[in-house]
């Protein structure tokens, strides 16, 4: 993350906003922190640091990609084991006011706060496609929020609206069991295949021959089973390999020639659609980040 969308950490537990407030930590050393509670939603969302959570009287192992929902008016409280790793996270507060605007909307924005609030399920796991996907997100927003542009205001609700969708959605197919029916045994073996033979042709017409079936039925399991086309869920896969090899030193031209892509404006309009910064943008973050293997060319 960019040094200048740090905060610096302060104990306050009420918001400013009506709305929504967001900040990114990252802290080597913190006061004990008592068990507290407010009176609006708390996410947060765990990069880095060894800690657990407690929520009312229940202790919680923490992992990295980790999104924890606080729900108003619970007890809870952060735990550090050891600083040995910085203590790095986002912090997302939504007050239940814009909650409920939101859910005027839509019931699917509102989907992880009732079952939050009646599982008592409190953490979601990210695999490394979700976490991704999440922390561009909440950078997103950051640099908004930082900036001066037109529109600032509009844009920021726009994406804090995606965040908060994205969110539900995550927590809704971690918790919505899938028919085993033949279609999605096939929509399995299409993602295993895909995901050991990404740097290959993974035309439809060849996936088709290769699984004895159409590819318009290829492409209608992958809708249904995943909400995606085909072609979307490879390049979302191929992007994933892509900023990998970047973050560890490759340069963006080896990347994308090696993970599929045919040309490098093809690359960086997904690149950017999908973490909403260019490829050399996400390359200069890691370098700000101090990445060790960080291509400085």
């Amino acid at each position: 993350m960019r040094k200048r969308l740090q905060t610096a950490f302060q104990p306050r537990q009420y918001m400013l906003s009506k709305d929504f407030e967001l900040y990114y930590y990252e802290d080597r050393a913190l006061p004990k922190v008592d068990l507290h509670l407010h009176n609006y939603y708390e996410f947060c969302f765990f990069l880095e640091g060894d800690i657990e959570m407690q929520v009312g009287n229940e202790l919680y192992s923490i992992l990295t990609g980790d999104i924890m929902l606080i729900p108003p008016n619970l007890s809870h409280r952060s735990i550090i084991k050891s600083y040995e790793k910085p203590y790095r996270r986002f912090v997302f507060w939504i007050s239940q006011e814009y909650c409920n605007h939101l859910l005027q909307s839509s019931p699917d924005y509102a989907y992880i706060m009732q079952y939050t609030e009646t599982q008592k399920c409190y953490i979601f796991h990210t695999d490394q496609m979700q976490f991704h996907s999440v922390q561009s997100k909440f950078l997103r927003i950051l640099e908004e929020m930082h900036a001066n542009k037109f529109g600032r205001d509009a844009q920021i609700s726009i994406c804090i609206n995606d965040l908060i969708l994205s969110l539900n959605r995550l927590a809704y197919e971690q918790n919505t069991p899938k028919r085993k029916n033949s279609e999605y045994i096939l929509y399995q073996q299409l993602a295993e295949y895909i995901e050991d033979h990404l740097e290959e042709d993974l035309s439809l017409d060849m996936l088709a021959k290769k699984f004895f079936v159409s590819k318009y039925h290829i492409a209608h399991v992958f809708k249904d089973n995943i909400g995606l086309s085909i072609h979307q869920y490879i390049t979302k896969k191929r992007l994933n390999l892509c900023q990998e090899a970047i973050s560890g030193g490759m340069s963006i031209t080896d990347a994308y020639h090696q993970f599929g892509f045919g040309d490098y404006s093809s690359f960086y309009r997904a690149f950017k659609k999908e973490y909403g910064i260019s490829p050399k943008d996400y390359r200069d973050m890691q370098i700000d980040l101090g990445s060790p293997n960080a291509y400085t060319e």
